[in-house]
């Protein structure tokens, strides 16, 4: 009798223990496992971990592509190649800063196209004058953005020369500095257009 009442004890406490194992294992799976479907939440963790993570400038390096001129407006663009390894997403506008030849941030004003009040237009590509996409970027891909911006003095302010050009991705992050060979001289207190990355 009393060796029965000790294998019942021992099946109940095996049965607990296999019970909170199983919980545990399931809490688990749910928050940080990508292997299992055990349950609809399951799944949908499963999918936003495997998300890729933003992109971050530290993991790119960019080249200024000479542009051309027409009707006293400049037409350039930069195009950033991700470096590392992995995928990442990006979407919107550069955030710009102009700096001068020993290092100082120049004043400038962007201008995103397209938006609201705004009919500027870029003469190439037709991506350039698009709403911002969502773009996954993996090694050796690359992501452009087109600028644009006048040259013409307006009264007795001179235009600034800027001679590099820091790109972020979002305000306060890391950025990417790309040198074009000529000096960038924006007028207009630094006025540029700028087109999403696509």
């Amino acid at each position: 009798m009393r060796r029965g009442l000790i294998s019942v004890a021992i099946f109940i406490a095996f049965v607990a223990i296999y019970t909170i194992s199983r919980h545990h294992d399931t809490t688990t799976t749910t928050t940080t496992t990508t292997t299992t479907m055990a349950s609809p939440t399951s799944t949908s963790t499963t999918s936003t971990t495997l998300a890729s993570a933003a992109c971050q400038a530290t993991d790119f390096s960019g080249v200024f592509d000479e542009g051309q001129g027409a009707a006293h407006t400049v037409f350039a663009s930069v195009t950033l190649t991700k470096t590392t390894a992995g995928t990442c997403t990006l979407k919107g506008w550069p955030i710009i800063t102009l700096s001068d030849r020993l290092g100082s941030v120049l004043k400038s004003t962007a201008i995103d196209v397209p938006s609201a009040g705004n009919g500027f237009q870029f003469l190439t590509p037709n991506q350039a004058n698009d709403a911002p996409s969502a773009l996954t970027l993996s090694m050796n891909s690359t992501t452009t953005f087109s600028l644009a911006y006048s040259d013409i003095q307006s009264g007795t302010t001179a235009c600034e020369s800027a001679f590099t050009l820091s790109v972020q991705f979002v305000t306060g992050g890391a950025a990417v500095t790309v040198t074009p060979q000529s000096a960038l001289q924006p007028c207009d207190d630094g006025q540029l257009w700028l087109s999403p990355f696509y």
